[in-house]
């Protein structure tokens, strides 16, 4: 009963302290969690995003034919084949398919398909043809003419094909044709069925969609590459026949059985089975691990980001709960120095406060936890370390205080007068100094994220800063505002005076609240920062990539596109682009057969695309040499040419390239890090002005891409007039009307702000958001509460300096304004230094914090957003409102005015 009323009576207090360590528990164990779900969202839409050459694994076998083929022993290994597979991968496989197909199909070297020999298609430039009998698909497809293949011993390889495919190709059911493979002898094949898939996105159609692809080497027409469907028979059949099969092997990752904690098992276990597959005669196909690797390095980046915002956090929540429980022992210095009086021993001391604190706070703290584990997401390892320890600061911070009490004269005037440091204080000042340089070293030579997770010390850095910058401060701000004090003096207000001369005397006193003020607003500001730096750099990207505010991507353009473009509606400018990718630079001298480097080349409409810019409104420019640039005298002569720093190394001052099959010689004009028109990570590029390309008679760069300018444009109407140029293109090319469903690549629009929202998008971006939102909002909460400390830590001083002044004619609102005296120096300083702390802490790390990956490219520049510079007057002027209030309830509660019978009530 003793202890309940002892616990009544000191409710406030405890209940603040629970309160912190609610807070503070639900802070360790909510905010990995949420970040773990997210970062699991991003991994598993971007593995869901990834093509299905890169994300599944493909087992693949060519076997040597040997007389009769059949496909029923290899496709009984589909289940054979995962349970070899390298742990953990068998129990993260979804789907899984087998296929056996009779040629390649695809084009590639080494890759041979069926040569059509005789049949309904066009002679001229054939489609390139595969059968391929897939396990499973007659059951994911529709049959809407003919019948199922059923092929026999002696007859035609029985097929079907989609509606699309019957469509494009011109063959219907009853139709027949003959190909031939490695052998030479001509193979039937007759078209039985016509199928709809039940859903054509669906993962069984990855390997049998229609495509287009090009007739050959220097071909302006194209053709279709089709796989026909056929039964287990006609696939043996067909590989008997024309020497070619190869077996698939085909096994899909769930995305949803996926955690970013796992990444680290299943890309060993993927590279193993590369190394070693379930059968020798297996090689293995997949950019899963890759995939994997990369999305590990952002999300450490990320993982290190939200370590330094979370120590800052839980650094300011300790510094609160440290606080609290030194007013709460201040409150009662009276009673604890009257035990201490009659004999009781520190340990009895001790022992009565944490039986006080054990019956409220450890049940906050469990609370908190117990709230952050109903949050979505995984839980973070060595949560319960975290939650344990925030549980034993706030459980034992007030009776080991209470213990290290010291008895004494309790009328000490500590408002006017001011305390030197001991000598062991400032060797604990120093040595904090010391370490936090001495972390910053560490921190730049090592980074945050390690591949065992986020060092704890290297992410409490940022945190030592701010704590050295107090200090700093601390030690600092006395002695000039005891010099302001001295001017103050001299005018005719006391206000100024006192509160200034207070605020000199007690900043020392007052170092635990500065520090947690200052840590508060360090990491709120750090937050601030990083998120404006990358906002920014990403912005300059999206600048540089798109270059103006649309860009029109296709094959290639007639080039009447450009003046049929810059007549639509909403359209400002247009520039027309040749932009070629892997591009061989070549010698100069000699006939040029000396290969030097592959680099993306653009061909640049030089005053055009200056125009889009300008009229855009985007932050790049061209150089000088691509905008001014003339037609060079004779066909021999060199063009001035853009280059990028690693093109230049090769090359020297001259080269020469092709562009559209023509051979043009080069100097290098200008050397750029990046060009508009090009993804700022481009490393190796080459830009020629077409104004000084020696163009024959009559001839024109056919441009593939178009930046556009404008505002209100129709992204539909820019397709359209998109793929009218290609066919204008194709029918110049090959003399005929070319129908539109032969275009082997659509026109297609991609705007400023979807390239922009597009990098905020996926992966480890809703992390990095969440990281930001709740770095900012947490961190402006607890500088405001810690304000509010502020004023609390020495309400009782200021409470007996107003009752005198109060008896000497001090009025109400000369109380407050000395309040405002009294703290805004205070403020003032910590909002400084943990401003500067926050701005510098990008710059100072570098590196360390990894923010290139999130930039696209671009370089990282520290960059404050006007937000920023307005916010933190808006953060002072809300610290000295909530200052106010604080007091105002102080002073009321305490009831000065009565107890020094004034005659009102404060």
């Amino acid at each position: 009963m003793r202890l309940l009323r002892r616990v009544r009576a000191t409710a406030g207090y405890l209940a603040l302290l629970g309160a912190l360590g609610l807070v503070a528990s639900l802070l360790v164990s909510g905010v990995p969690r949420l970040s773990n779900g997210f970062t699991d969202d991003g991994l598993r839409t971007d593995v869901t995003g990834l093509r299905h050459q890169a994300r599944d694994l493909t087992f693949r076998h060519t076997p040597v034919i040997e007389g009769p083929v059949r496909v029923s022993g290899p496709e009984a290994r589909l289940d054979d084949y995962q349970a070899a597979l390298p742990a953990p991968l068998p129990g993260t496989i979804g789907a899984r398919w087998f296929a056996a197909q009779v040629g390649g199909g695809s084009g590639a070297p080494g890759d041979p398909g069926l040569s059509v020999v005789e049949g309904r298609f066009d002679t001229a430039c054939p489609p390139l043809l595969a059968l391929r009998y897939q396990a499973g698909i007659e059951d994911r497809l529709r049959i809407t003419g003919g019948r199922a293949p059923a092929s026999t011993a002696g007859g035609p390889v029985e097929v079907m094909l989609s509606e699309e495919a019957s469509l494009r190709l011109g063959v219907a059911v009853g139709s027949e044709f003959t190909v031939s493979g490695t052998t030479g002898v001509p193979l039937r094949a007759a078209v039985v069925g016509v199928y709809a898939p039940l859903s054509a996105t669906a993962p069984e159609w990855d390997d049998v969609v229609l495509a287009t692809v090009s007739c050959g080497p220097g071909s302006t027409d194209t053709t279709w590459r089709a796989a026909l469907l056929t039964d287990a028979n006609g696939a043996g059949y067909a590989a008997a026949g024309t020497g070619l099969l190869r077996y698939e092997w085909r096994y899909r990752v769930d995305e949803s059985r996926l955690t970013a904690d796992g990444l680290g098992p299943l890309v060993t276990a993927i590279a193993e089975a590369g190394r070693t597959p379930p059968d020798e005669d297996l090689r293995l196909t997949t950019a899963l691990d890759r995939a994997f690797l990369d999305f590990q390095d952002r999300q450490r980046a990320v993982a290190a980001l939200l370590a330094v915002v979370l120590s800052g956090m839980v650094a300011t929540l300790l510094g609160l709960i440290v606080l609290a429980a030194r007013l709460a022992v201040d409150r009662r210095r009276d009673e604890l120095s009257l035990l201490r009086a009659r004999g009781g021993t520190g340990g009895a001391i001790g022992r009565r406060t944490l039986a006080e604190t054990a019956l409220v706070v450890p049940p906050a703290v469990l609370a908190g936890w117990a709230a952050g584990t109903l949050l979505p997401g995984r839980a973070q390892p060595g949560e319960w370390w975290a939650v344990l320890g925030i549980g034993l600061v706030a459980t034992l911070s007030v009776p080991v205080l209470a213990m290290t009490l010291r008895a004494g004269f309790l009328g000490r005037r500590d408002d006017l007068t001011s305390r030197r440091p001991s000598p062991r204080r400032l060797a604990i000042e120093g040595f904090l100094l010391l370490l936090a340089v001495l972390g910053v070293v560490v921190l730049r030579r090592r980074g945050l994220s390690q591949a065992v997770g986020v060092d704890p010390f290297l992410a409490s850095v940022p945190v030592l800063l701010a704590l050295a910058a107090a200090l700093v401060a601390v030690r600092a701000v006395p002695w000039p505002l005891r010099r302001v004090g001295r001017f103050a003096s001299r005018s005719r207000g006391v206000v100024p005076f006192l509160g200034l001369a207070r605020a000199g005397r007690a900043a020392p006193v007052s170092l635990g609240p500065l520090a947690v003020l200052v840590v508060a607003i360090a990491t709120g500001v750090f937050t601030s920062v990083v998120t404006s730096t990358i906002g920014y750099a990403r912005d300059r990207a999206a600048d540089s990539a798109v270059a103006g505010d649309a860009q029109l991507i296709g094959y290639a353009f007639a080039p009447t596109t450009t003046a049929a473009l810059d007549a639509l509606h909403g359209v400002d400018a247009v520039a027309p682009l040749l932009v070629e990718s892997g591009v061989t630079l070549q010698d100069r001298l000699g006939t040029g057969s000396h290969p030097i480097v592959q680099a993306q080349q653009i061909v640049v409409d030089g005053p055009a695309m200056a125009r889009v810019l300008r009229d855009s409104g985007r932050g790049v420019t061209l150089p000088d040499a691509l905008t001014g640039a003339a037609r060079v005298p004779a066909d021999d002569a060199p063009v001035p040419a853009v280059v990028s720093p690693e093109v230049a190394a090769e090359v020297g001052e001259t080269g020469a390239t092709e562009v559209q099959g023509r051979r043009y010689a080069f100097r290098v004009a200008a050397v750029a890090e990046s060009l508009p028109g090009l993804e700022m990570d481009t490393r190796t590029f080459i830009a020629l002005p077409a104004a000084a390309l020696p163009l024959p008679r009559g001839a024109a760069i056919a441009p593939n891409r178009f930046l556009i300018a404008g505002d209100g444009f129709s992204t539909g109407e820019l397709t359209a007039t998109g793929d009218r140029g290609q066919l204008d293109y194709l029918a110049n090319a090959l003399g005929r009307e070319v129908p539109e469903t032969r275009l082997e690549q659509r026109a297609a629009v991609t705007t400023w702000t979807a390239y922009r929202d597009a990098l905020e998008s996926g992966g480890v971006n809703g992390v990095l958001s969440f990281t930001f939102a709740a770095g900012a909002a947490g961190a402006t909460l607890l500088a405001l509460l810690a304000v509010g400390f502020t004023v609390l830590a020495d309400a009782g001083g200021r409470g007996r300096t107003l009752s005198r002044l109060r008896t000497m004619g001090l009025s109400p609102g000369q109380g407050r304004g000395l309040l405002v005296y009294e703290l805004l120096p205070l403020v003032a300083v910590a909002v400084l230094a943990g401003g500067a702390v926050g701005v510098a802490l990008p710059q100072l790390l570098g590196p360390a914090l990894g923010l290139g990956g999130f930039t696209a490219g671009a370089p990282v520049r520290t960059h404050v957003d006007l937000v920023l510079v307005l916010g933190v007057p808006l953060l002072m002027v809300l610290a000295l409102v909530l200052a106010l209030l604080v007091e105002s309830g102080l002073n009321r509660r305490m009831r000065l005015g009565e107890v020094l019978r004034l005659g009102e009530e404060n």
